[in-house]
């Protein structure tokens, strides 16, 4: 089921997504943490102004403030330069102000215990006697325990600022800031953009390739691919090769039925001129084409390799075939002996698994006198190995079993549709089929089933 939109889409819009989440929580940052240092930076100059104002106070024998004329600092001369400055006592029976105070309205400043400092923003009506709306200001004041001879006074000493000054350089910072990071993001998403653009082009190309597959222009996809997608071409090839080696096969089962079909129903046709006879060969022929259809369908049907199939333990199912072989052959008593790892699992179609040991063990138990063997075991540089032996009288021709093109009556007598089946089974597979002379005196079939991860 298609899930709809683009991936390349998809993650685009959710890069940018976090892109514009992830500035805008650094520029919020950045934009709090320049604004308290320039108001640290703010209130520490404020703080020197006051260190200034205290070096320059002086109380005269009556306790009387005497602030000179001209100060240290300029701005508190100059009317509405912004800077203010203001001493006050405590029983505000003195208060001085700056030159720059003229006509401003300062806020009122309370009692400070000596040494303490205080460090605030102030909102004061504006200036003018029709002037409507507030004026913030940002103070720092010290309280001060100022004696002289057997004179004391407590005193606050306060510097004032326009906050309009700070928030200039804060919006001028803002926009900078913002200007930038918004520059920045463009950048980083087009950047993004092309290099998921980069990024997905193999996978264009394999789509590509897949088309071209699926239309015929070419056998397999043929392409370099990264890391992560070799794997996915290589899985894709083996499926396309299984799946033209099971066309191939039916072809092959269609072409070889009708292959061998002609012999009897030659026969059936030549009987049709001995009605004494039809009866009989009627059976005969029925029963050997259906020999024939059963090898046939088998060929055809056989799964291949099984790349994709899950990991089959072989033990069960070796004591199933064992179980039921001895229900059918049970007159004969036979001895079996079953060698399999109780943890041997292969990767394998379970129906071809039942098709091979259960023709390799059923022609074992068909020729058999006394007993028979079957031995799974995993070699590294083989694969899965199955050898079933018997001590029966063994192989008349070997080389013609599974052979294309010979007819059961051609096959070795007995062993022929059992055998040919597991040939078909086992080529399928990528495997290797042998038979020999058994230690036992009988027949001996290996099989060797290849190119697979076994599960131990």
């Amino acid at each position: 089921m298609s899930g709809g939109g683009s991936i390349r889409t998809r993650l685009i819009w959710a890069a940018a997504v976090v892109l514009l989440v992830f500035l805008a929580g650094a520029g919020w940052v950045v934009q709090k943490a320049h604004a308290d240092s320039v108001l640290t930076q703010h209130y520490a100059r404020l703080q020197t102004t006051v260190y200034l104002l205290m070096a320059q106070a002086e109380l005269d024998a009556n306790g009387t403030l005497v602030m000179p004329t001209t100060l240290a600092e300029p701005r508190l001369s100059l009317p509405g330069s912004g800077l203010y400055a203001r001493i006050t006592r405590a029983d505000q029976t003195m208060n001085w102000q700056s030159g720059s105070a003229l006509g401003q309205r300062l806020p009122s400043i309370g009692a400070l215990p000596p040494g303490q400092w205080r460090l605030q923003a102030n909102t004061v009506d504006a200036p003018g006697a029709n002037s409507a709306g507030t004026h913030a200001l940002l103070s720092t004041s010290l309280g001060v325990l100022w004696s002289v001879g057997a004179q004391s006074a407590p005193l606050v000493f306060s510097a004032l600022e326009d906050k309009a000054t700070f928030d200039l350089e804060l919006r001028a910072f803002e926009r900078t800031l913002w200007s930038w990071l918004s520059a920045t993001g463009l950048v980083l998403l087009a950047t993004q953009t092309a290099l998921l653009h980069w990024a997905f082009r193999p996978l264009q190309q394999m789509a590509q390739e897949v088309a071209r597959v699926e239309h015929g222009q070419q056998l397999q996809l043929q392409g370099h691919y990264p890391l992560e997608l070799a794997g996915l071409a290589r899985n894709l090839n083996l499926l396309i090769d299984q799946e033209r080696g099971r066309q191939t096969r039916y072809r092959q089962a269609l072409d070889d039925l009708a292959h061998s079909l002609k012999t009897p129903l030659a026969v059936l046709r030549a009987t049709l001129s001995e009605p004494a006879d039809l009866p009989q060969r009627v059976a005969e022929q029925v029963c050997r084409m259906d020999d024939i259809v059963v090898h046939q369908l088998g060929r055809a049907g056989a799964a291949g390799s099984a790349l994709f199939a899950p990991a089959l333990a072989l033990a069960p199912l070796l004591q199933r075939i064992h179980a039921t072989l001895a229900k059918v052959y049970a007159e004969r008593q036979l001895h079996w002996s079953l060698d399999c790892p109780d943890t041997l699992s292969w990767r394998i179609g379970e129906g071809d698994a039942f098709e091979l040991l259960g023709n390799l063990m059923d022609n074992a138990a068909k020729w058999a006198r006394q007993q028979a063997t079957v031995t799974l075991w995993i070699d590294a540089a083989q694969g899965l190995c199955i050898r079933v032996q018997d001590d029966g009288p063994g192989f008349a021709n070997p080389q013609v079993i599974g052979q294309r093109r010979v007819r059961l009556d051609e096959q070795t007598p007995g062993h022929g549709i059992g055998l040919a089946v597991v040939k078909d089974l086992v080529d399928s597979h990528g495997g290797t089929l042998r038979v020999s002379r058994s230690p036992l005196g009988g027949a001996q079939v290996d099989v060797v089933l290849p190119g697979s991860t076994p599960i131990t």
